[in-house]
């Protein structure tokens, strides 16, 4: 974000503001043996930004937080970053909280860019109660205790998502470490491999009629199927093939995870944790299972932040996800009654399995077209309808009503896993949100101050997709009835802790 306001929009008065003493999000902060992405190097960089220097197909922490710290050196944006902090912000008035010094600092922006990513809030599941009764040590994925010696040591790891299945294999592969993995549901596995679909191929799924619903669903789930009977241990096959179909959560890129689990040293169990006491857990069933170590592998908060946003009418964004039954926005990047205030990767923007890369670039290009007429002086602030939020999420529903989203538990349900509708994804191909942002319409938006003609001038291109997909979209001049809250005439844009994807429970 910060680059594209400098490259594209000519904009340098940017603040940039860190919570920690370093730049990378969830891959500086998840450091957990085994940690990389399940997404090919070459897709999980940025189109402005390609690394042609990649060690291999799948890439690791630490060479995907090298990457990030050499952009932000590239582009010289340390020396406009303000690190350690921990914040309770205003609409436009910032209250920041050095976490070293205490040093409380009050600012001011005319933009504030949320872009703290979803994966930054370890989730420990509510169900599981006790955690302060364990008298060894106890951590999340996120938090990797490095000074714990696991030799000798019989571990409990809590969650079976790709985190788990990441850091097993590594810790297991000591002979003298007893892993006892507690799993809630089956995931689907996939061969980590590297397969190019022929030319033939891609034809046939463009053109022939149902070929790639038949490959998603029935064919997909052989394969699959087949893969997991072929590679986990023949034991485990009636509990570990899941029932719902693929796709509904995440599909875990197999680290080796199916192979380890023929080592004498990992057990599986499938009954339910009642609690945690103070040398292990009992399990629903009553037995107790002795520990040493207790590791969560459970994902992380995907709606819940550490940041207190608040909007018109002293609203804050929690108190507007409360009120609409779950967290919703407009096309992922606003909320109605937060004038100047945009989400990179917020509610239903996200794809469960490609890169999430490809949608912050899409929001970023949509961003900057929204706020160049603030910095062009044609407009003070913005602030998109209720009306058109309403109507893009009624769309939004109606596309995913025929969805396998809602068929198990996830976190694309929201942080209890079990929510009434998906809040994470966008219900349809990516190319689609690309074509929907490519450019704003302005009628969708209360315009402040500055020269709406320009707005006016923006807002003559046909939305022909919309017409027909959407139906009709709200039209006409929107009140201009928005607070301006201590707008400074020098705009300074506030950038939240860019943080990119991490694995999932």
């Amino acid at each position: 974000m910060a680059v594209s306001l400098k490259d594209k929009l000519q904009h340098d008065n940017v603040v940039i503001y860190e919570k920690a003493g370093s730049i990378g999000g969830t891959w500086r902060d998840n450091t957990y043996p085994g940690c990389g992405s399940d997404v090919p190097g070459h897709w999980y960089s940025l189109s402005t930004e390609p690394n042609p220097y990649w060690e291999n197909y799948y890439i690791t922490q630490p060479e995907i937080c090298a990457y990030w710290e050499e952009i932000f050196q590239k582009h010289d944006l340390a020396s406009r970053s303000l690190v350690e902090w921990d914040e309770e912000n205003g609409w436009h008035n910032l209250t920041l909280e050095d976490v070293v010094s205490g040093q409380i600092v009050l600012t001011q922006a005319e933009v504030i860019i949320q872009a703290v990513g979803g994966f930054t809030l370890p989730l420990f599941p509510q169900d599981v109660p006790g955690r302060e009764n364990f008298t060894g040590p106890l951590w999340h994925s996120l938090h990797w205790r490095h000074d714990v010696d696991l030799k000798g040591k019989v571990v409990g790891v809590i969650g079976n998502g790709c985190s788990a299945a990441q850091f097993i294999p590594i810790i297991a592969a000591e002979p003298t470490t007893r892993v006892i993995n507690f799993c809630r549901s089956p995931q689907w596995f996939t061969m980590k491999g590297d397969y190019r679909y022929p030319e033939w191929l891609k034809w046939a799924f463009a053109h022939v009629p149902f070929l790639m619903w038949a490959y998603r669903s029935s064919i997909m789930i052989r394969v699959l199927t087949l893969y997991m009977q072929q590679t986990a241990p023949a034991a485990f096959h009636d509990k570990m093939v899941p029932t719902y179909p693929p796709g509904c959560k995440r599909i875990i890129v197999d680290p080796d995870y199916l192979t380890a689990l023929h080592q004498p040293n990992i057990d599986l169990e499938w009954t339910g944790i009642q609690e945690i006491v103070e040398d292990g857990v009992v399990l629903k069933s009553g037995a107790k299972i002795p520990l040493d170590v207790i590791i969560f592998g459970t994902g992380f908060c995907l709606v819940e932040r550490d940041i207190t946003f608040r909007g018109n009418g002293d609203l804050t964004l929690k108190q507007y996800f409360e009120s609409e039954g779950g967290a919703m926005g407009y096309y992922g990047t606003l909320f109605p009654g937060f004038p100047n205030m945009f989400t990179i990767v917020g509610p239903n923007s996200a794809s469960g399995h490609v890169s999430l890369l490809f949608t912050i670039e899409t929001q970023v290009s949509y961003i900057l077209k929204l706020i160049r007429p603030i910095i062009d002086g044609k407009a003070k602030s913005l602030e998109v309808t209720q009306e058109a939020t309403a109507c893009y999420n009624t769309w939004i529903r109606k596309r995913m009503k025929n969805t396998i989203f809602l068929d198990c538990f996830s976190y694309y349900r929201g942080d209890n896993r079990e929510g009434a509708r998906n809040v994470a994804t966008f219900p349809g191909m990516m190319i689609l949100f690309w074509w929907i942002t490519r450019r704003p319409r302005w009628d969708d938006f209360k315009v402040v101050g500055g020269e709406r003609g320009g707005i006016d001038d923006l807002n003559r291109v046909p939305q022909f997709l919309f017409a027909l997909d959407i139906n009709r979209w709200t039209q006409g001049e929107a009140s201009v009835g928005v607070a301006t809250n201590s707008l400074l005439v020098e705009q300074t844009l506030f950038i939240v802790c860019v943080s990119t994807v991490g694995p999932d429970w």
